[in-house]
């Protein structure tokens, strides 16, 4: 493991596209989640835009906002590869940089190694 795991949420996509065919399959999605990051209990909105490389594998880019339950916000950006599975699930790996917007104390933690797991 890389980092300390410092949050889990489970989500429901919510729109799903393709923006482009040409040149390579590019899929944007957009995932509603809930769970816990740093300790404190949060609501996130995620965009991603993924395509299928010539060697099959799969690169994306993604972008969001957490809100936690007592007002805190932050967004971030990710970058990350991956494969696709039986079933059309998705194993990846990823790059999150995370940064906190409000006052608040609770994400104050939020420079160290991010590992959060994404269930659907």
């Amino acid at each position: 493991m890389l980092g300390e795991q410092i949050g889990e949420e489970t989500g429901k996509v919510m729109v799903r596209r393709v923006i482009s065919v040409e040149g390579g399959t590019k899929v944007e999605v957009t995932v509603q989640g809930t769970g816990k990051l740093l300790g404190v209990e949060i609501r996130s909105n995620v965009t991603y835009c993924a395509g299928i490389r010539p060697d099959g594998s799969l690169y994306g880019e993604a972008q969001g906002l957490v809100v936690g339950k007592g007002g805190e916000q932050a967004s971030f950006k990710a970058a990350g590869v991956g494969k696709l599975l039986d079933g059309g699930a998705v194993s990846s790996r990823s790059v999150v940089l995370l940064q906190r917007l409000s006052e608040l104390p609770s994400f104050e933690r939020g420079r160290r190694r991010l590992r959060v797991q994404r269930r659907r």
